[in-house]
């Protein structure tokens, strides 16, 4: 927090989703993880800290075509 001041990232509580892209070739495939992360900032960080872990999860996902929508889901456990 800032001088006090909390943002909307800081008070959206409950199960976050993050959204994030992973290059497909020329195309970029879109995926998204939810965590068990109360505010958006800290499912941000768990992306951003596991990144090399969680892209490997997807290029598996994408290798395997389990889409949803378009779009690789990752569930953290």
């Amino acid at each position: 927090m800032r001088n006090g001041l909390r943002t909307k990232l800081d008070t959206e509580q409950g199960q976050q989703t993050v959204l994030f892209e992973i290059a497909n070739g020329n195309a970029r495939q879109a995926c998204s993880l939810k965590t068990k992360f109360p505010t958006q900032h800290q499912a941000s960080r768990y992306l951003r800290q596991n990144w090399l872990r969680i892209e490997r999860m997807a290029r598996d996902c994408l290798a395997r075509e389990c889409f949803e929508d378009g779009r690789i889901n990752l569930v953290m456990i």
